[in-house]
C-alpha cells in the first residue's frame, strides 16, 4: 500500500498544535498598553492664548475660530453641559419677535423674559470663564440643539437684542452680589445653521468677503436672522451684497416675502426695492404691451420677429408664470393692431390683383416680394388671434373677418399662390369654433362660414402643400364640427357645396364625411319622430 495513502487515513495521527500568536512585533508593531509597556508621548507645545476662543473638554464637534464653540445635539440627547449640576445657572429665555416691524429701531423688549437669579457658581469655575461669559442655547423646531459659548462684549457690540438681555441679566445679578455665566436660551429656531452663521459674522472684520462664499440664497436667510436679533452691521452687509448680485426667481420670491414682513431702512434698502417693485403705474405696463405688439407686427427681420412673437405671447398669456395681479391688456389696443394688419393685407391684395395702383406700401417692405409681404401680415393676424383666443376676446374679430367683402372679391381674382394665405386666417377661426375655444352667436358663426367656407374648399390643396404649422386633420374635423353648430337648413346648403367639391377634387378638398353622416342622421329621422318634429 502506498505510504502517502496510509498516512492520510491514519486515525491515530496527532495534529500539530497551532502556532502561538504574537501580540506585537519587536521591529514593526506597536507594543500594547500595559504596566510592562508604558506609553510615552512627547509633550505637545503649549497652545497660544486666544482672546476669543474656548473649547469643551469632550465636545464631539468644535469650531476653533471666531471665538465660539458649539455642538449640535440630536433630539432626545442630553447635553453634557446641561447635565452638569454645577452649571445649572439662571437663564434668559428669548423668544425673538417674528416679524420685527423695524429692523433698525433703537430698543426692543417684547418677547424677551429674564428668569430669576439662582445660586452663584463656585469660585474655581468662575475663574475659568475667561472672556466666554455667555452661553447661548439654540433649540430648533426640528428638535436639534446648538450650544454656543460666546463673549458678551462681542454680542453686545453687534446685537441690540443681546445687549439688552446681557445688561438686564447682569443688573439682576449685581443686586444679589457676585456674577456668573449668562445663559441665554432661544427656542423654536427655524434654521440652526443659519443662526450660527449669523453669529459667526459678528467676529468677521469684513462680512462682505464671507457673503461672497455663502451666496445669495443663504445671505437672504442670514439677513432675516440679522434683522431678528437687530444685528445692524450684518443687515447692512447683506443688503449691499444682495443689491450687487443677480437673483434667481426663487431668491427674488424670498426677498419679496422678507421685505413684506420687515421694514428696513429706506436709505440702505432703496436699491433692492427698486429692483423688486416698479415705481410706474399699471397704465405704463399696458402702454408698453401695446408698443411691443406694434413693434412686432412692423418688424422686418423674419427670425427676430418669430422669436419676439413667442416671447411676447408667453408674457401676455393667461397662464404665464410672469402674470401676477396685473389687469388684462387693453382690448382696444389689440383690435387696433388687428385692424391695421387687415388694412395692410387689403392693400397688398389690391397690389396683387391690380385693383389699386396707388396702394400704400411701407418703404422698408417695398423691396421684398409680394408673396412674402402677404405672408408676413397673415402671420401677424394669426399671432394676434392666438392672443385674443387665449384671453377669450376673439368674438369681435370673427365679425371683422366675416365682413371683409373686398378681400372675398379679390380672392376670386388673385393667384392661388397668394390667395390661400387668406384661408390660413379662416382656418384659425374654424379650428377655434370646432374645438370649443371660441364661442359666438349663431348669426356670427353663420356669417363667417357663409363667407369663407367656399374659399377654404378652393384653397385646401394649397394649404396641404404649404401648411406653415397647420394641422390639416385637425382642420378637417373642426370644419365639420363648426358646420354642425348651425341650424339644419344652413347645414344643408354648406354640406351640399362640400359634397359637390369633394366629388370633383377628392383629396384636394377637406374630408367631412363624418360630419356629413351626423347631419344626415339628424336631418332625416325615421317614422313618427320626424313627423313629430315637423309638426312642432
Amino acid at each position: 500500500m502506498d505510504d502517502s495513502i496510509s498516512t492520510n487515513h491514519n486515525p491515530q495521527r496527532r495534529r500539530d498544535p497551532p502556532p502561538r500568536r504574537r501580540s506585537w512585533c519587536c521591529s514593526f508593531a506597536v507594543p500594547p498598553h500595559s504596566p510592562e509597556n508604558p506609553v510615552f508621548s512627547h509633550p505637545k507645545p503649549p497652545r497660544k492664548p486666544e482672546t476669543l476662543f474656548k473649547s469643551f473638554a469632550n465636545s464631539p464637534q468644535q469650531t476653533t475660530r471666531l471665538g465660539l464653540v458649539g455642538r449640535i445635539l440630536s433630539p432626545g440627547r442630553v447635553s453634557p453641559i446641561d447635565s452638569d449640576p454645577t452649571l445649572q445657572e439662571p437663564r434668559v429665555s428669548v423668544s425673538l419677535p417674528s416679524p420685527i416691524p423695524d429692523a433698525n429701531s433703537q430698543s426692543r423688549s417684547e418677547g424677551l423674559q429674564n428668569s430669576r437669579p439662582g445660586p452663584e457658581r463656585g469660585a474655581g469655575e468662575e475663574g475659568n470663564l475667561g472672556v466666554f461669559d455667555v452661553r447661548l442655547n439654540l433649540k430648533g423646531k426640528s428638535g436639534g440643539t446648538l450650544v454656543l459659548e460666546l463673549n458678551s462684549e462681542v454680542l453686545s457690540a453687534n446685537s441690540e437684542v443681546f445687549e439688552g438681555l446681557i445688561a438686564n441679566y447682569r443688573k439682576s445679578r449685581s443686586d444679589l452680589g457676585g456674577s456668573s455665566l449668562c445663559r441665554i436660551e432661544v427656542p423654536e429656531v427655524e434654521k440652526l445653521n443659519v443662526f450660527r452663521e449669523t453669529i459667526e459674522l459678528m467676529f468677521e472684520q469684513d462680512i462682505s468677503k464671507r457673503l461672497l462664499k455663502i451666496g445669495a440664497y443663504r445671505s437672504i436667510d442670514i439677513l432675516e436672522v440679522s434683522a431678528g436679533i437687530m444685528f445692524t452691521r450684518g443687515v447692512l452687509s447683506c443688503l449691499r451684497y444682495l443689491e450687487a448680485v443677480p437673483w434667481s426667481e426663487e431668491e427674488e420670491d424670498k426677498l419679496r416675502s422678507l421685505f413684506n414682513r420687515y421694514n428696513f431702512d429706506e436709505a440702505t434698502s432703496g436699491d433692492i426695492l427698486a429692483r423688486l417693485h416698479s415705481l410706474d403705474s399699471v397704465h405704463s405696463q399696458q402702454t408698453l404691451a401695446r408698443q411691443l405688439v406694434w413693434s412686432i407686427t412692423t418688424c422686418t427681420n423674419a427670425n427676430a420677429r418669430n422669436e419676439l412673437k413667442s416671447l411676447v405671447k408667453g408674457l401676455l398669456s393667461k397662464s404665464s408664470v410672469y402674470e401676477k395681479n396685473y389687469p388684462d391688456i387693453n382690448k382696444e389696443d389689440l383690435y387696433n393692431v388687428c385692424q391695421s394688419c387687415v388694412d395692410s393685407l387689403v392693400s397688398l391684395f389690391e397690389e396683387a390683383t391690380g385693383s389699386n395702383s396707388n396702394s400704400k406700401l411701407e418703404e422698408k417692405d417695398s423691396d421684398k416680394p409680394l408673396v412674402e409681404r402677404i405672408s408676413k401680415q397673415v402671420d401677424n393676424i394669426n399671432w394676434l388671434l392666438e392672443i385674443l383666443l387665449d384671453r377669450q376676446m376673439a368674438e369681435e374679430f370673427v365679425n371683422i373677418w366675416a365682413e371683409q367683402r373686398d378681400l372675398l372679391q379679390m380672392h376670386e381674382n388673385a393667384s392661388a399662390m397668394v390667395r390661400y394665405e387668406l384661408s390660413r386666417v379662416s382656418a384659425m377661426l374654424f379650428i377655434a369654433l370646432g374645438t370649443r375655444k371660441l364661442h359666438c352667436r349663431t348669426e356670427v358663426r353663420l356669417g363667417l362660414l357663409e363667407a369663407w367656407f367656399g374659399p377654404m374648399l378652393l384653397d385646401f390643396g394649397w394649404l396641404q402643400r404649404c401648411r406653415k404649422g397647420l394641422d390639416m386633420r385637425t382642420l378637417e374635423e373642426a370644419m365639420g364640427q363648426a358646420l354642425l353648430t348651425l341650424p339644419l337648413k344652413q347645414q344643408y346648403a354648406l354640406f351640399m357645396e362640400w359634397f359637390q367639391c369633394f366629388s370633383k377634387n377628392g383629396t384636394e378638398c377637406p374630408n367631412l364625411s363624418k360630419a356629413f353622416q351626423i347631419w344626415w342622421r339628424r336631418s332625416f329621422l325615421r317614422g313618427s319622430e320626424s313627423c313629430a318634429i315637423e309638426s312642432r
